[in-house]
């Protein structure tokens, strides 16, 4: 791949190595031998293909970027912008394609691998702190296991020995006392709504949602013939007395109560007990989804609203895909006493848990205290990042607010956020659009969704500095 570059230092020229790497990259994004998408080498193998410093070919892809003719998306690699042209980068701007196809492009030419890894992307742990040596082991001995097993239909509600070490972890990190009998591993968050929904039998009914909220639960429930009557969220969480007087015959409330989804606010505790009450008063549901429950920013996480539930009306459903790896597929239902059966029966014909192998490995990793460790390291790393991410934006005299693992940044009037995010899809940055949180009708003020996770302190500031550009231009 080098060598069709042709690229050549001289070590004698007045030019410094890191420019004739640049303008060499630079060259062969103008005449087309690095097309569109195309992965560049990393900085080390280049490095040592020309025989210089790392530190040099890092300088030539910063600068490379700064003319946004390339993109980093973590660990997948650095690839050229779609529609990249050379001398056209002025001003935030891509020469011969509009931004909505130029962010079309990246999501076509990289499906799951380098969307999902992109800047400012909110939902996604952070790509370079995995702990793959230790998950590399862990699977291996989880394939020996699961390959000796008795050849038979697994447990549709999930290998008893990850139902047991949820529970124990439950009980211990996040307060909420319940039995294996009580746990269904379903696959992710979308597996165990499903299986909470199908379980309850609420067609024809109203449900509260959070608005803004989570437009995945909103379409699932519309899925299932549930009426949605979207509540305000405030500084407090979800505005119970608001549900109450939309709609008081509901049968079912949705809610993100340790980090609300996308706001970050954490339901208060005159608000847990109001709700709480009204669905014991009324025979209500709560399905209880625990979104970035485990990684708050600062002290212990809040108590699950399970734990505070003594009439056994909330479902609490949580996962490992924030805390892990969504790849997993890897989420779980905690059932209320009384509706433990009816779920299990319901998991044998419409829930299909993840294969064993995997289950098992997350039941090791739980049991060996890696997930504790692990949780510990993020919330340190996050805390972090969203410090570097804060400061370089208000040195830059930007409007922001901490919003769960990132920053709400406010927008110039006039500017609609969904553009900014399709602009910014193409120079490799994935921030999120408030306004797609809103069921209906969207406040007149958008905003941007900035996610921490995979914004390295060193590369917040260079981040913030051509997102705000592309605002301004």
């Amino acid at each position: 791949m080098y060598h069709s570059l042709e690229l050549s230092i001289d070590r004698k020229a007045a030019a410094s190595l890191a420019d004739q790497i640049f303008l060499g990259l630079r060259n062969a994004i103008g005449d087309g031998r690095l097309a569109p998408q195309a992965r560049l080498p990393s900085w080390h193998d280049l490095a040592a293909q020309l025989g210089v410093a790392r530190g040099t070919v890092r300088q030539a892809y910063e600068r490379l970027r700064d003319e946004q003719l390339v993109f980093t998306a973590g660990a997948a690699g650095t690839f050229v912008c779609a529609g990249a042209s050379v001398g056209a980068a002025a001003g935030g701007a891509l020469r011969g394609i509009s931004p909505a196809a130029a962010a079309q492009d990246v999501v076509q030419a990289f499906p799951g691998r380098a969307v999902s890894t992109l800047p400012f992307q909110v939902g996604v742990p952070a790509q370079d702190a995995f702990p793959f040596k230790t998950w590399s082991r862990v699977m291996g001995r989880a394939a020996r296991t699961a390959a000796s097993m008795t050849l038979a239909y697994p447990d549709p509600r999930g290998e008893h020995a990850l139902r047991a070490e949820i529970a124990a972890y439950l009980c211990v990190a996040r307060g909420l006392d319940c039995t294996p009998a009580q746990i269904l591993v379903c696959n992710g968050y979308a597996g165990a709504l499903s299986l909470a929904l199908h379980a309850l039998e609420l067609k024809g009914s109203q449900a509260w949602v959070e608005q803004p909220g989570y437009k995945a639960t909103r379409d699932a429930l519309q899925g299932a013939g549930i009426g949605l009557v979207p509540v305000p969220v405030d500084p407090e969480g979800l505005d119970v007395a608001a549900g109450v007087r939309l709609a008081p015959q509901a049968r079912l409330a949705v809610v993100t109560p340790g980090q609300q989804a996308p706001l970050g606010v954490t339901l208060s505790l005159r608000r847990r007990q109001a709700l709480l009450e009204w669905a014991a008063q009324s025979g209500a549901w709560i399905i209880e989804d625990d979104y970035l429950g485990e990684l708050q920013p600062h002290g212990r996480a809040a108590p699950t609203l399970a734990s505070q539930d003594r009439a056994g009306r909330v479902l609490h459903l949580g996962t490992f895909s924030k805390t892990l790896t969504p790849s997993l597929r890897v989420g779980f239902l905690v059932a209320p006493p009384a509706l433990a059966d009816r779920l299990a029966q319901a998991s044998s014909t419409c829930a299909s848990a993840p294969p064993p192998v995997v289950q098992l490995a997350v039941a090791e990793f739980l049991r060996s205290g890696a997930y504790l460790r692990h949780l510990r390291h993020m919330k340190r790393l996050y805390q972090e990042r969203r410090n570097a991410l804060g400061a370089a934006l208000d040195k830059l005299g930007a409007v922001q607010a901490p919003a769960a693992l990132g920053v709400l940044l406010q927008l110039p009037p006039g500017v609609r956020d969904v553009e900014v995010v399709a602009r910014a899809r193409s120079l490799g940055m994935s921030p999120s659009a408030l306004s797609a949180w809103y069921a209906g009708a969207a406040p007149a003020q958008g905003g941007l969704l900035l996610g921490v996770t995979n914004v390295p302190e060193d590369m917040a500031a260079g981040y913030c500095e051509r997102l705000l550009a592309l605002m301004r231009a």
